[in-house]
């Protein structure tokens, strides 16, 4: 199925100055004006951040663009990880490839869903401060198809860019599932997001990887707690990608902080939910 992009988009998403962008996440439309009316430059839409985010419901997702005038990015990433997720960092397999097709599965569910697996990863080792693990990110076909989906119907209502990121069952960036995602997004921008700090390939490696999917963005505190903590990294991470990709911190970011933030990274973009 073809997708095509709303009239008027080049009109409503022009090219962002070179001065420091604010981008915004929010869950709601009325997080999203507030925002707006504040001065956020761009919204992150999402829901559910007490699991990382998840993919907003589409009514959400048109009236947030419907409702403002700055560009809205959308998170891609479905409930049934959630089901995944249990699994993987358990070391036990679905019984059935539809298993996450039930959705959600909290951490604490009983295992009558699955089975050991004696091939499957050794549970992530969790970061401290990070609140998730690779596990978080592990997309099974099912999810990818709902993924895919989702985009295209983000193309159609007019959003401003994709925000989006897999990982393999090892940990590594999941190059053959971010090449569909980056194809599906086409011609929007793809940010990548903290999937990136958990991900058990080096940083600069990772980096490079993402730049030749064909992202144009990336999310991360640095492999930190927060991206004050991370800034070091950061500062790192900007001066390999140079012209290539924006390197846009996130975590823990202050209105306050971000100029002091900006000179210690020499990022252009921020992003929070604390911000503007």
């Amino acid at each position: 199925m073809s997708f095509s992009l709303v009239p008027g988009f080049a009109q409503r998403y022009p090219k962002v100055d070179d001065d420091l962008l604010i981008e915004s996440c929010c869950t709601s439309l009325d997080e999203a004006r507030w925002a707006e009316t504040r001065g956020a430059n761009r919204i992150e839409l999402c829901t559910d951040l007490s699991v990382g985010g998840l993919t907003p419901p589409r009514d959400l997702i048109r009236e947030v663009v419907q409702a403002l005038t700055i560009p809205v990015n959308v998170l891609i990433r479905p409930s049934t990880c959630e089901a995944l997720c249990f699994c993987v960092r358990n070391r036990l397999a679905p019984l059935d490839p539809s298993h996450a097709a039930h959705g959600p599965l909290p951490l604490t569910a009983p295992r009558v869903a699955c089975v050991p697996d004696a091939k499957a990863p050794a549970p992530y080792t969790h970061v401290e401060g990070l609140g998730f693990t690779a596990a978080d990110f592990v997309y099974d076909e099912e999810a990818l198809e709902q993924m895919i989906d989702d985009i295209g119907y983000c193309k159609t209502v007019g959003v401003s860019g994709i925000v989006v990121g897999a990982l393999t069952t090892e940990g590594a960036i999941d190059l053959p599932a971010m090449r569909r995602l980056v194809a599906a997004a086409r011609p929007l921008p793809v940010t990548f997001h903290r999937a990136f700090d958990v991900c058990t390939d080096d940083p600069f490696t990772a980096l490079d990887q993402i730049i030749a999917l064909g992202c144009t963005r990336l999310l991360t505190s640095g492999r930190a707690p927060s991206a004050w903590e991370g800034r070091n990294l950061i500062a790192l991470l900007v001066r390999r990608a140079g012209a290539r990709l924006s390197v846009m911190p996130g975590a823990g970011i202050k209105r306050e902080k971000t100029a002091a933030l900006a000179d210690a990274t020499a990022a252009v973009e921020f992003h929070g939910t604390a911000i503007p």
